[in-house]
């Protein structure tokens, strides 16, 4: 299916839509479902003949993107494998045969890739790339060509009808007949279902990579499709809202190996592949919420949980792909996608091949030798196909002790299970449940024992003379001595059972003491960091105060001088208003006297002012009036008999002759 990213809702032609950093769809899976139904007989058995048939024939499966979520931040892009508190976990090709019927047998899907497909894209399709250096065509123009020119539901219609019309539309769009327009037909479709679905892209836009494959119709079908299924983007950063790939094939393998999840509802248990069993339950919660109730889930679960063995009692009859490609599963093996290579390690987890695993060189991205890069192009010609995986490690002690000293404070993502940054409860958990697996194993060898030896005592006791077999109380006496032993070592194994579970009960206590412990001195020190800060406030506090008394004693002692001058220039001013009014004093006291003697002269008050005021008499009644008045200042007795008149003439006057 295209990959899905962020939306929210539910729409059977749009995708689904969700709000947040989740996935999202830009191609719902049943618009390639309805182009199918839309297709030519002869068309549908050429999908058939090339392996298609099973997959094409799917129904659509809503995403279940919390699932998907929790799943890519548990993947580690170094081991190429999810990391789990039961260790390594990884899909097989056994899953993808089951899951989606692709085929993963025959020729690996690689071979040359371009710098621009615009030659291939116009001479094999007839359309136009996004660009002269890009590997990808535009979907709505690739939708367009096989009759679908819009996915959307018109206005007032019905699902019913909806479908019917793209499916009409598909039918009028194809050429009926075999011919170069068919082959243009069938190279559109099956470029929208590789490039869209199997090796989908994270945009809108669909690759076409895959055409140079497709030039030949014929040999289409001698491609291990199922096997080019990638798991690359699974590596990128959790805000990443597109997976790259077929990644329902992640959400239903999580669905058939962690049932304890309770994430799918089953239906059509009959059905293949088996894709058909599931459906996904919808969830009211909020995206962040279902991952964390994930993670939380994926933390508790109990290691005897994990179903490691789940398709045990599916029949293969009708599964014919199924037995072509059972010769490559379990082996260590390189996925083929053009020039992208990526190693399937089952030797990381040979566990998951119901395999006891030993402690193993984990791949380091540091050592580039040890494996190709990302990029690789062409096939990789040293590689052997046919090594299968095996394992001589007759316990997991090994493993689940380096295990844990690498991935200790990885594995746990919820918030339900105690730290444990060095690994030691999971590696405890994990050696337990190692134990635990060998003790049943054991459990069935000892009950096959057991059997076995009361068959022998039965032959023995009905036989007429043990001279007819003398093998048999000898094989009687083997039986039981392999009895014995068995049963004494199962009783070990029981033993080390209860002291494994004891030591993971002291284990557990310990290191939720010694996480109290690390907390404590950080509560201290931040206690410690509150009271230097509540210090640091109350100094700057003091500080600005003192800082503020300071600029006001710089004030105050500015203030003196401020006022001294105001001082000074209210002295100044006081004193020209003391001599303006001493000369307004002398002015009134000299209007005083003029005015009475006036009046002692005879001379009318008009006449006296224009004396006093008169062009040539300012002066001389100024001195006049000084005269008067040190004559009054002299008096000791009050005013004296005016003085006698100046001997000079009056002006105007002449002698007498």
């Amino acid at each position: 299916m295209s990959p899905y990213r962020r939306r929210q809702g539910a729409c059977r032609n749009e995708g689904l839509k969700q709000k947040g950093t989740e996935l999202r769809s830009r191609l719902g899976w049943a618009v390639i479902r309805e182009i199918y139904d839309g297709l030519p007989d002869f068309q549908v058995r050429r999908l058939e003949g090339m392996g298609f048939g099973p997959f094409l024939r799917l129904e659509e499966l809503a995403p279940d993107v919390a699932l998907i979520q929790a799943l890519k931040e548990r993947w580690d892009p170094e081991c190429h494998a999810f990391l789990f508190p039961w260790g390594h976990m990884v899909p097989t090709l056994e899953d993808v045969v089951r899951i989606t019927g692709l085929r993963v047998d025959d020729q690996a899907v690689t071979g040359t890739t371009y710098t621009s497909y615009q030659e291939p894209v116009e001479r094999l399709l007839g359309l136009e790339v996004r660009g002269e250096r890009s590997s990808l065509v535009q979907r709505t123009a690739l939708q367009a060509s096989l009759g679908v020119a819009s996915a959307r539901r018109q206005t007032g219609e019905g699902q019913a009808e909806h479908v019917e019309r793209m499916t009409d539309d598909t039918r009028a769009a194809m050429a009926e007949e075999e011919g170069e327009a068919a082959d243009r037909d069938l190279r559109r479709f099956l470029t929208l279902v590789i490039g869209k679905l199997i090796l989908g892209t994270k945009g809108d836009p669909v690759g076409c990579r895959c055409l140079p494959l497709l030039e030949d119709l014929s040999s289409v079908g001698n491609y291990a499709w199922g096997a080019a299924h990638l798991f690359d983007s699974l590596g990128t950063s959790s805000r990443e809202t597109g997976v790259a790939g077929f990644f329902p094939l992640l959400q239903v393998w999580a669905y058939y190996h962690l049932p304890s999840l309770g994430r799918g509802v089953a239906r059509r248990r009959n059905a293949v592949p088996l894709l058909q069993h599931w459906r996904f339950c919808q969830d009211e919660l909020s995206l962040r919420r279902q991952v964390t109730m994930n993670h939380d889930a994926l933390d508790t679960t109990p290691f005897g949980h994990v179903q490691w063995t789940p398709y045990v009692r599916e029949s293969d009859a009708a599964q014919p792909w199924v037995e072509r490609g059972r010769p490559y599963f379990g082996r260590d093996i390189w996925l083929h996608c053009f020039n992208t290579v990526v190693p399937l390690h089952h030797r990381l987890v040979a566990r998951t091949l119901v395999l006891h695993q030993a402690a193993v060189e984990f791949p380091s991205q540091q050592r580039s030798w040890e494996r190709p890069g990302r990029r690789f192009r062409g096939i990789q010609q040293v590689t052997d196909w046919t090594v299968r995986v095996v394992s001589e490690a007759t316990s997991d002690e090994d493993y689940f002790l380096a295990y844990a000293r690498k991935y200790g404070a990885q594995l746990y993502k919820g918030s339900r299970r105690p730290l444990d940054p060095e690994g030691r409860i999971t590696s405890v958990e994990g050696i337990l449940h190692s134990t635990i697996q060998q003790r049943d194993d054991l459990q069935a060898v000892v009950d096959q024992l057991w059997a076995e030896l009361d068959a022998a005592r039965q032959m023995v006791g009905g036989a007429s003379s043990s001279r007819e077999d003398p093998g048999r109380p000898v094989l009687e006496g083997q039986l039981a001595a392999a009895v014995t032993r068995a049963e004494d070592a199962l009783g070990q194994l029981r033993e080390r059972e209860q002291e494994l579970r004891t030591a993971l009960a002291r284990t557990t206590t310990l290191e939720a003491e010694m996480a109290e412990l690390r907390l404590r001195p950080e509560a201290a020190e931040v206690a410690r960091w509150r009271q230097e800060a509540e210090a640091a406030a109350r100094w700057q506090q003091e500080v600005a105060e003192e800082t503020r008394w300071l600029q006001e004693a710089a004030r105050l002692r500015a203030e003196p001088g401020d006022l001294h001058t105001q001082l000074g220039e209210e002295r100044h001013r006081g004193d020209m208003l003391r001599s303006e009014m001493r000369g307004l004093e002398r002015a009134l006291s000299l209007v005083r006297r003029s005015r009475s003697t006036a009046s002692r002269s005879g001379i009318p008050s008009g006449s006296a002012g224009h004396y006093l005021t008169g062009s040539f008499g300012r002066q001389r009644n100024g001195e006049e009036a000084r005269r008067h008045e040190r004559a009054l200042e002299g008096s000791e007795t009050g005013p004296r008999v005016m003085a006698p008149p100046s001997p000079r003439p009056p002006k105007g006057t002449g002698e007498s002759g």
